[in-house]
């Protein structure tokens, strides 16, 4: 029943691009869908303590990137998505350790390249019906992606590692396609969701990985080849699209980072993971930075410092992050 959704409603109902013509499954159960449609923590991944009326329908009205209130918040971070499940943890963290925060953060959880974007808009964005502004303090992203924005002078040195993270394909629970690693994806029956390297800077490690191991030609067969005949379908929120288009039987599989992998295993979604060998793979480091004209400087080196410490460490772990080695 988890799967069963109406997969060509997908595009339309997220507003995220297209699908490829598919059949159409009957509706899960009305007790089914909050497991099957984002967001997944029920309202668990924002500090606001006073939360007036609650109007959460996921796949109508659910805006699960988006997290706090916006009216007078004391800290806004502008996450990149690869990590939105870990937030609420290192929300209640912080808050221990600054208690004069608690209940004023408000963060984003959108691909790092739309979170730029956001940045040049002066905080301004929409979705759906709504439009509001929240300018960042903290922008957190790839290294290499926060590193550029400070030499465009939209963010400030110092850059700050904190951790690492290294990709994985995303599959359904046992694997039901014998997937067994990357060169498999360029087989024209099977189903893929890949990051589109437009918007989400994970597309150019996937591009990285896929090189390893099977050269050019396996980069265009999925990229080029299998976009063209619609058998790779390109997200634009890779963290939320892959794991619900595998939720729907409409994918089969897609590269993702291994910490969403993990993070869906743990909360008891039918997904599953391949390992990619090292040999293959491609690492990410998380970096963050103050933005340039930030409002909340104070509390956005408390949260660059904290980001780093021990106590944030050990919630990343929990998703299979590691630490940042100055060496790396």
């Amino acid at each position: 029943m988890r799967a069963n959704a109406a997969a060509g409603l997908v595009a339309l109902l997220l507003g995220l691009g297209s699908m490829p013509a598919l059949a159409q499954p009957a509706r899960p159960a009305a007790n089914d869908i909050g497991g099957v449609f984002p967001p997944w923590q029920h309202g668990a991944n924002s500090d606001v303590r006073d939360r007036g009326l609650e109007f959460t329908v996921p796949q109508i009205d659910d805006l699960a990137d988006f997290h706090g209130d916006i009216a007078d918040p004391k800290l806004v971070l502008y996450v990149g998505g690869n990590y939105f499940f870990a937030m609420a943890p290192l929300a209640q963290a912080f808050e221990k350790l600054h208690p004069e925060y608690r209940g004023r953060l408000y963060w984003e959880t959108i691909p790092p390249g739309l979170l730029a974007q956001q940045i040049r808009a002066n905080g301004v964005i929409t979705s759906g019906n709504m439009t509001w502004t929240a300018k960042a303090d903290v922008y957190l992203a790839g290294l290499r992606a926060v590193r550029a924005l400070v030499k465009e002078g939209l963010l400030e040195d110092p850059v700050v590692p904190y951790v690492t993270n290294t990709l994985t394909i995303m599959v359904a629970q046992g694997n039901p396609h014998g997937i067994t690693g990357l060169r498999d994806l360029a087989d024209p029956k099977l189903r893929l969701a890949m990051p589109n390297p437009a918007f989400e800077g994970i597309g150019r490690q996937i591009q990285e990985a896929l090189r390893k191991a099977g050269g050019e030609a396996l980069v265009r067969a999925v990229y080029e080849a299998k976009v063209h005949d619609g058998s790779t379908v390109l997200t634009r929120i890779h963290h939320r699209q892959t794991p619900l288009f595998l939720l729907q039987g409409a994918v089969d599989a897609g590269i993702t980072w291994q910490s969403e992998a993990l993070f869906q295993e743990q909360i008891g979604q039918p997904i599953g993971h391949v390992e990619i060998p090292a040999s293959v793979n491609a690492t990410g480091i998380y970096a963050g930075a103050i933005v340039k004209g930030a409002a909340h400087r104070e509390a956005g080196r408390a949260w660059l410092d904290f980001i780093r410490s021990p106590e944030a460490l050990a919630i990343f772990a929990r998703y299979g992050f590691k630490p940042y080695q100055a060496t790396q």
